[in-house]
């Protein structure tokens, strides 16, 4: 049997809630503007646009709870609450109706965002991977399984910076419900087990600083937090 010419990488595992079980991360794929609100305050119009979808490694997820240091380059980092869907079951072409199906469960999670470098990157008309796609810029809170808490369509989504309540929304509010999501990514790309959808996230997004806490909540989930070292 061939051997690796360097050690293989190894899994990016987050818990499962109530479990000593781990979901292994395979890929993540994020939706741009799936909130009417949070489409307006960056500029643009949500009754027109179609899901669009960008990524980050599969390494960039963390488990909750995490002190990190505060990511380089960057003088404005974001939050951005988001509902996380877990693909258990793979497939391309699926249907709507038959989403629910490939959802192996959920967990909240925390897009974080170097917006300055996004900023930037849109100006000059490049792409801004580097924006979205750094080291640890996924947080995940413990995920759910579909079986304990059946498809979610609705529910209060939250984030708080220390003790400032910053967004608030609820999942009904996606343009793009998770069914339509799973749908439209699923005839661009073979969707496979272990897969990530960060589905969207409300109006308020906005800045954390060096020794602050996040918290980003969502109503039947556990939470997404992480600290900041000073």
């Amino acid at each position: 049997m061939s051997k690796t010419v360097i050690p293989a990488p190894a899994p990016t595992l987050l818990p499962v809630h109530g479990s000593d079980a781990l979901f292994p991360v395979r890929r993540i794929f994020c939706v741009g503007r799936n909130y009417s609100e949070h489409a307006r305050e960056m500029g643009h119009d949500p009754d027109r646009e179609p899901p669009f979808f960008f990524t980050k490694p599969g390494d960039a997820a963390v488990p909750s709870g995490l002190t990190l240091p505060f990511p380089p380059a960057t003088e404005n980092l974001h939050h951005e609450a988001e509902l996380v869907v877990a693909i258990g079951t793979g497939g391309r072409d699926i249907a709507a109706k038959d989403a629910d199906r490939h959802i192996w469960g959920y967990a909240t999670g925390n897009d974080l965002t170097r917006r300055d470098m996004q900023a930037r990157a849109k100006e000059m008309r490049r792409p801004w991977d580097m924006a979205k796609g750094f080291d640890a810029s996924a947080i995940i809170g413990p995920l759910h399984p579909i079986t304990e808490t059946g498809p979610l369509t609705s529910g209060a989504i939250t984030a708080h910076v220390d003790d400032d309540l910053r967004q608030t929304g609820d999942l009904s509010e996606m343009i793009w419900p998770t069914s339509d999501v799973i749908a439209f990514l699923s005839r661009l790309v073979t969707l496979a087990p272990g897969d990530l959808i960060m589905t969207g996230t409300p109006a308020g997004v906005g800045p954390i600083t060096p020794g602050q806490t996040c918290r980003v909540e969502i109503a039947g989930l556990s939470p997404a937090t992480v600290i900041f070292k000073p």
